[in-house]
């Protein structure tokens, strides 16, 4: 009999608010209420090794934010993540904490940023080395060396620092930075928006290469279609902290069933759509503190009925390679 093997990367229910409220005695004397902001609420997805799931929306829809609790960074106020089985926000002893914490890792969205401008690029690409104790003396510096040329740049860079070098050289700095520790998983938060559109394509090339290689899981974030439609496997869609719907990427793009993967699609831009002329995107993603009634798409949505004002909609599952949508009118 075959055991049922969990997905690698398991993310159940997850949920995040952010207390916004005036100190206690300002509120008691002003007579006003807690605020809270919901950046994400239910949140539900897998990723299976060797696999990326991309996470799709506009500015503001909670993704970032998903992909800090999936390393780490924040805490959930509800739901969980499982990495290989393991709960990253449960109760483990310091060493298991330190092994699971060694198997993720994070390229973040701007590489002028996110690497100390003090530091050497050797000693950059060292701490994580060091820090998880994977290699001691000459072998730090050999390990620092592979890394370098695996991300096609040369081993005597490790002398210079990161102002010597170019956006695209940077972030693959930041690259070699993340494969330091061995990890299995990585969250690439928007890692090629803040690069020329030539040196992006070099980048993904890369990122490609290497999860094959490696053997790598990504959750891959970002607001440009033409990138995830390159990169992604299955593809979440995310509007105002939930997602309303996922499917693989083929599934997606040819038959998108709810109306704000529509809209994503339509306003994109396509080499072979000149003259096109889409239908703008109505409206912006509304106040998250002040979220509307019922179908929380319902003020933007072409297609919009009573019920959508009125409820929330269930997610409905389908058998066309696409896992959920959430909309009253999806089996339309």
């Amino acid at each position: 009999m075959m055991m049922h093997q969990s997905p690698f990367v398991q993310v159940s229910d997850l949920g995040r608010d952010f207390d916004l409220s005036a100190p206690l005695l300002s509120r008691l004397l002003e007579g006003v209420p807690k605020r809270s902001l919901t950046a994400a609420s239910g949140v539900s997805f897998s990723i299976e090794r060797g696999e990326t799931f991309a996470l799709v929306g506009e500015s503001g829809s909670g993704k970032s934010t998903i992909g800090k609790m999936l390393v780490g960074l924040l805490e959930p106020t509800s739901g969980g993540v499982t990495i290989d089985g393991k709960d990253l926000f449960g109760t483990l002893d310091k060493a298991s904490r330190m092994a699971l914490r060694r198997r993720i890792q994070m390229i973040f969205q701007n590489p002028y940023a996110s690497l100390n401008p003090r530091w050497r690029v050797g000693d950059i690409i060292a701490e994580p080395i060091t820090a998880f104790g994977l290699a001691e003396g000459k072998g730090v510096q050999a390990r620092v060396s592979q890394l370098l040329e695996q991300v096609g740049l040369n081993a005597k860079d490790a002398k210079k620092y990161p102002h010597e070098f170019s956006g695209g050289q940077r972030q693959r700095i930041a690259i070699a930075r993340a494969l330091a520790s061995e990890p299995e998983f990585i969250v690439c938060d928007e890692p090629t928006s803040a690069l020329d559109v030539s040196v992006q394509s070099q980048v993904l090339n890369l990122m490609r290469d290497l999860q094959r290689e490696l053997g790598l899981a990504y959750l891959f974030i970002s607001h440009d279609l033409s990138v995830v439609r390159y990169m992604a496997d299955k593809i979440g869609v995310l509007y105002l902290g939930e997602l309303v719907e996922v499917a693989d990427r083929d599934t997606l793009f040819a038959k998108p069933r709810h109306p704000y993967t529509q809209m994503l699609i339509d306003a994109a831009p396509r080499i072979d759509a000149f003259g096109r002329t889409a239908e703008r995107a109505k409206g912006e993603i509304p106040d998250p503190i002040d979220r509307p009634s019922g179908c929380s798409y319902h003020p933007r949505c072409p297609v919009v009925e009573d019920i959508c004002r009125r409820t929330a909609p269930e997610a409905q599952l389908f058998a066309d390679g696409r896992a959920l949508v959430s909309c009253h009118r999806a089996q339309e």
